[in-house]
């Protein structure tokens, strides 16, 4: 993994090369033996990361890497020792052009009165507004495309500000 990292990273380093990589990583579905899992999973992507960081060189001052996934998992474990699938998420972001430092949106926290049906957490940002917000500070996406092209009709999500840095 941290060899692809490297790979990829030193592909968008060149100069002739891409400027936009999308990379997806599979074996995330925790249902049961979740400690194990998330062990190997977290420890692949900090090795694609700093194989990033290796490939880019000089470039990572000017990378932004976006990491989400597409469902959450629930708060409460099963009886497997796993957890099902769930509503809220998380995206984070890494790279040299992060503005990084911050927590954005908002946490309620995991005490049962702010539980979703009693075992998701509450979504409180909307994903689109994460990628809205790299995309136009980081890429120069304008507002028109975000909305009507790459997120149809998700004027609601505005762009989220502040995490890249000016």
């Amino acid at each position: 993994t941290g060899d692809v990292g490297r790979i990829v990273g030193s592909l968008l380093a060149a100069v002739d090369g891409p400027r936009v990589a999308v990379l997806e990583m599979g074996g995330w579905d925790t249902h049961s033996g979740q400690q194990g899992v998330l062990q190997r999973q977290l420890a692949e992507v900090s090795q694609a990361l700093l194989g990033f960081r290796t490939g880019l060189g000089d470039s990572w001052a000017h990378t932004a890497i976006l990491g989400l996934t597409e469902f959450g998992r629930t708060v409460q474990g099963n009886g497997t020792g796993g957890t099902d699938h769930g509503t809220a998420s998380i995206a984070w972001l890494a790279g040299g052009a992060v503005a990084g430092g911050a927590v954005h949106g908002t946490w309620p926290g995991m005490a049962e009165r702010h539980l979703r049906e009693s075992r998701d957490l509450a979504t409180t940002t909307d994903l689109r507004s994460v990628c809205k917000g790299v995309l136009e500070a980081h890429l120069g996406v304008d507002r028109a495309t975000l909305e009507d092209v790459v997120f149809p009709n998700s004027r609601i999500a505005k762009p989220l500000e502040g995490l890249i840095r000016s």
